[in-house]
């Protein structure tokens, strides 16, 4: 993204979570022989540059996922998906037979595991933290387990989705951040957040907690089924952006995740 201007002051909005978008949104098409073509190694190819710039900058500033204007740090969420963007290479080139490139992005993915476990982890309050040598939250780290960085089983990933619960959950809903912006403190929270803590609630084994978050959020709908971006969490009205994607798109996901399989109709 471009500059963007606060009063007399320009600020370079730069996000490096984009090199793990661009990579997990074509990494289906190495796996899924529904599709009418099958990607192949001029497609993992053309996608592996992407990878080298996940691997320059995956632990460095950026205006993070929330495009922050003001403020740059290493993020973790940030971090994580540039290690996605190495680690589903290594499975295309495995799926591709490319043994070499395999050995070569896992390796490259491996390594940004370990920096990235090092930097964010905080002993001291036993979870994850927002930003590398910070410690702050962000419900950003919620999707460390849709990444597959961590595991639903994970003692991190529990103590960080507690951490989570406490400090941005404002009821049944969940804020981006709890920290000042330079919009202030936030007052409303971000739905596809609390799609993310339903997500994190139902493979954690919170099934019973998932599902009544889920209603909930069912019954903020407009009379034509839709979701703003934000809510407040205190009367339920809806701000922001209206109709917002990503809010339906949590929505369509946990609808998804929280259904019972077509074997159990059998």
């Amino acid at each position: 993204m471009g500059p963007v201007r606060v009063g007399n002051q320009a600020y370079e909005q730069v996000q490096h979570d984009a090199y793990g978008q661009i990579v997990l949104s074509n990494a289906q098409a190495f796996f899924d022989h529904r599709l009418l073509r099958i990607a192949g190694r001029d497609d993992f190819k053309a996608l592996e540059p992407v990878g080298e710039r996940a691997w320059e900058k995956f632990d460095q500033p950026d205006a993070g996922l929330w495009e922050l204007r003001t403020k740059s740090h290493v993020h973790t969420y940030s971090a994580a998906m540039c290690w996605a963007a190495c680690d589903r290479l290594a499975n295309a080139a495995g799926a591709l037979g490319l043994g070499d490139r395999q050995m070569f992005w896992r390796d490259r993915a491996d390594r940004m595991r370990v920096r990235i476990e090092e930097a964010a982890w905080r002993p001291e309050s036993d979870r994850m933290s927002a930003t590398f040598g910070g410690d702050d939250l962000d419900a950003s780290l919620l999707q460390l387990l849709d990444l597959r960085f961590l595991a639903p089983d994970d003692p991190r990933f529990r103590s960080t989705l507690d951490a989570c619960e406490a400090g941005l959950r404002r009821g049944s809903h969940m804020l981006r951040y709890a920290t000042e912006d330079d919009f202030g403190l936030p007052h409303t929270a971000f739905n596809v957040c609390t799609f993310w803590l339903i997500e994190a609630l139902h493979f954690t084994g919170r099934d019973a907690d998932a599902r009544e978050l889920f209603e909930e959020m069912l019954s903020r709908c407009t009379p034509a089924g839709l979701l703003s971006e934000d809510i407040d969490p205190v009367t339920g009205e809806l701000w922001g952006n209206y109709p917002q994607t990503y809010s339906l798109v949590g929505m369509i996901n946990c609808a998804v995740l929280l259904s019972q399989p077509w074997s159990a109709f059998r």
